[in-house]
Parts: C-alpha cells; structure tokens; sequence
C-alpha cells in the first residue's frame, strides 16, 4: 500500500508525526509513506531521526490547519494545508489511505469535500473497536458528527456491521443503539426514533445498550451520536488508564516482589487497552481509507495506526 500523512497536523507535530511514519515504515516493509507539508521542516526531522529515505517521499505544502480552526472554513481558506493535499492525493489514487492527528473536525470536512462520500451515505462516522473480555465491540461515532439525525444512526449501525463482519471475521453482529435505560420507551427523541430505524432494517438489532453493555458481549456494534460517543471514549480511555496506574501502586504497596512477577502480565493488559496501542480509527462511510489519529499522538500511536 501507498499512505499519505498530514506531517503538519496533531499537538506534537512535525516531530512525533514524521519519527511514527519512519516507525511504521520499517514495520511495513512492502509499503509506502507520503509525508505532506512543509518540506524544509520534514527534511530536518528526517535528518535529525537519522532516517533512511527509503519509501519515503514528500509532497510539500506551505500551509498547515490549527486545531482550534473552524473546520469547513480551514478547508476552504487554506487550499495548500498539507492536511487537504493528503486528501487530494486520496483523490486522484495517488495513495490507497490517508493519515492525520490534526483537527478532526476539518479532516473530516476534507474528506467530505475532497474524496466524497459513498453512494447513499448521509454522513460519515468515526469508529473505533474497544478491547473487552468477550471480544471487540465497534462504537461509531465518536466525534465526525456531533449533531445527528435518525438516519444518519441507522446508517452508523449499517456500516459498522459491515465492518464488523469483514475486518473484525464477526459473523452476523449484535447491534445496539446508546441510551439510558434497556427499555424501547427509554431515551431522547433521536435514540428513539433511531432505533424504529433499526428496528425495520435487516440488521441483526437487538435493542438499546447502556453505557455499561459496551463491555458486557452483548453488543457487537454499538451506535450514537458524536457529541456522545466522543465523551465515551474519552471516558473509557481515561478510566483505562487510571485503573492500571491504581493497580500498580496498591501492588507495590503491598508487596514488591508479588509487582515484579506479576509486571509482565500487568504491561501485557495495559498495553491492550492503551489506545496508543491501536493508534487511530476508520472514518467509515467516505471513499477511500481515512484514519483519524488523537491530536495528542505521538510516535508510537502514529506507527500503530497505519
């Protein structure tokens, strides 16, 4: 495969975005990175990692989208970002996928914009696959569109089951939609009128999830709105981290050498539920392959995303 990344885009960017793509370049030995942005500063980070250009080429762009820009406005405004000039090498199949941490909101009015959307997709979702103990659970959106309407739900549920079915081998997934309570009568408007929705689809439904099915296997794909499903996942992420910090420090509290023997396994788990570790989710829905990276990624998350 060919990717392109937005080198400009992302908290710690150029640095952690350009020494990730060399990270995932020596992972992947049979393909190709496109580092776009500003050529004089990708050249320096090159130089100063030490980096090989072998497989890696760079598309310049003298202009770069912030993260507090307003997204339609930034694509618009700034036709040169190397956040758009990635997306138009989607375009044109110059790269078969496209990489970025920057602002989230404008990759995905570029994407939008720029490589289109599928035929009969209303609005793209953001989705992610959280590790649980029966399995991975899909949760889209968290974060493409944070106002939506019952279609645009019932569609998340389609493509998510789609995906699914043939990147996650799930045969025939459980669908959920997100709410406050088990019962078809439980939600606002929205949930409601989402789930008669899904309700009449072929889709394998099977009612409303609470927040705490996301990790009880009887969902296989769980459906919301970005507004939403970007506070769970924010959540999730962050509880993660606190339990296996908590856990460590009772252990070495209790007993140091229990730690150390147990450490292996420990860092083994924690490494599952880093999100780092899976580094970034599919924008489902458009033509083509985007991944949107966390906008404080660093190297390592930016190798595990391509």
């Amino acid at each position: 495969m060919r990717f392109a990344i937005d080198a400009m885009g992302g908290d710690y960017a150029p640095r952690e975005i350009i020494r990730g793509a060399v990270a995932a370049r020596d992972l992947l030995p049979e393909d190709d990175i496109v580092l776009v942005g500003d050529a004089g500063a990708i050249e320096a980070e090159l130089a100063a990692a030490g980096a090989e250009r072998e497989r890696l080429a760079i598309v310049h762009a003298s202009q770069r989208v912030e993260m507090a820009e307003t997204p339609v406005e930034a694509v618009r405004k700034k036709p040169d970002s190397s956040m758009r000039r990635a997306m138009e090498l989607m375009a044109r199949r110059e790269v078969d996928a496209v990489v970025s941490a920057g602002n989230t909101g404008a990759f995905v009015a570029a994407a939008h914009m720029v490589v289109k959307r599928l035929p009969g997709i209303r609005r793209p979702g953001i989705s992610v696959v959280f590790p649980t103990f029966r399995g991975p659970v899909v949760v889209i959106d968290v974060g493409a569109n944070v106002d939506c309407r019952p279609r645009h739900l019932f569609q998340y549920g389609l493509m998510a089951s789609v995906y699914a079915r043939k990147v996650l081998k799930v045969e025939n997934p459980s669908v959920g939609i997100l709410s406050i309570g088990e019962e078809s009568v439980k939600g606002n408007e929205l949930a409601r009128e989402a789930r008669e929705l899904l309700e009449q689809s072929d889709l394998n439904f099977r009612g409303n999830a609470e927040g705490r099915d996301l990790f009880s296997g009887r969902f296989d794909v769980v459906v919301c709105d970005g507004f939403v499903g970007n506070i769970v996942l924010k959540c999730v992420e962050a509880m993660a981290v606190n339990t296996f910090r908590t856990i460590r420090e009772e252990l070495k509290a209790l007993d140091p050498e229990v730690t150390a023997k147990l450490d292996p396994v420990l860092a083994d788990v924690e490494r599952r539920h880093d999100s780092a570790e899976y580094g970034g989710a599919p924008l489902l829905g458009v033509d083509g392959i985007v991944i949107i990276c966390h906008g404080d990624s660093k190297a390592r998350a930016v190798a595990n995303a391509f």
